[in-house]
């Protein structure tokens, strides 16, 4: 048979005789997978969350039918997210299509993104800390060499800058959208309105020698060299390494979704 001469099985062929067309009708494919157990590690409260808010969703739109139950399309875009996982990867370990599968990882993530803090969302948080710790880090991404303006000189790498706000205990509080990688660091903060709003909103900031002249709401080591600073001096940028390396922890959350690694999500070509 025609189907297993070409590895079909279960398929039914019609080839039209006027040479013009022919058409295959192929009903299933024979196919071989390796499948292994895998885990996620994140909690249940994670996969609950946006398994609620799925469901919301479906029933705003009067989604009558999906594929995959709510439970189960909520566990694909964090597998996509969290490990970096392939559409074709995800629609195979799921049992859906191609195109099925990106559709939910986007629906999935445009959830996500409506549930995100604003600016202002974030500033009425941090008005009620003692104080914030603001920092910046590169997302590393796939980019050739001509695509400068993603090109930061301070890490060797293409990427994109982002602006991280935390509370004294290195909870996350915000993070800024993403720029270019040539932004430097206060450059970032001042187009995301960060500064303005520290010193007109009387919230204290803690932040490294890149927001050197940020105002006098953001806290910030003494620049000169180590050996050139006095006793006391040297005492103050300590206990300000201590303060700012809480924010740490922020960043190690952060970077902790391998999607982040070297998104995935932006284009090769320029300009994306």
């Amino acid at each position: 048979m025609a189907g297993d001469r070409w590895g079909w099985r279960g398929g039914a062929t019609k080839l039209l005789a006027d040479g013009l067309s022919t058409k295959i009708n192929l009903r299933c494919q024979e196919l071989r997978l390796l499948v292994y157990p895998s885990g996620l590690d994140l909690s249940t409260s994670a996969l609950q969350l946006l398994r609620r808010e799925l469901t919301a969703r479906q029933r705003r739109i009067g989604t009558r039918w999906r594929r995959l139950t709510c439970g189960r399309q909520a566990l694909m875009p964090l597998a996509y997210l969290r490990c970096g996982h392939t559409f074709a990867q995800l629609a195979a370990e799921f049992g859906v299509g191609l195109a099925t599968a990106h559709r939910y990882v986007t629906e999935a993530v445009d959830v996500l993104a409506v549930l995100a803090p604003t600016l202002q969302q974030a500033m009425a948080v941090a008005a009620h800390k003692a104080f914030v710790i603001l920092d910046g880090t590169l997302l590393p991404i796939d980019r050739i060499a001509a695509d400068r303006p993603f090109y930061s000189g301070k890490h060797r790498k293409h990427g994109m800058n982002v602006q991280v706000l935390t509370d004294p205990f290195g909870k996350l509080i915000w993070v800024s959208p993403a720029l270019a990688g040539t932004v430097h660091d206060i450059r970032a903060a001042r187009s995301h309105g960060l500064l303005d709003a520290f010193n007109t909103g009387g919230i204290r900031c803690w932040a490294d020698k890149a927001y050197q002249g940020s105002g006098p709401a953001v806290r910030v080591p003494f620049r000169d060299r180590w050996n050139k600073l006095s006793a006391g001096k040297k005492a103050v940028s300590r206990a300000h390494a201590k303060i700012r390396a809480l924010g740490e922890q922020a960043m190690a959350t952060l970077k902790s979704w391998r999607l982040l690694w070297n998104n995935p999500l932006q284009p090769r070509a320029q300009g994306g």
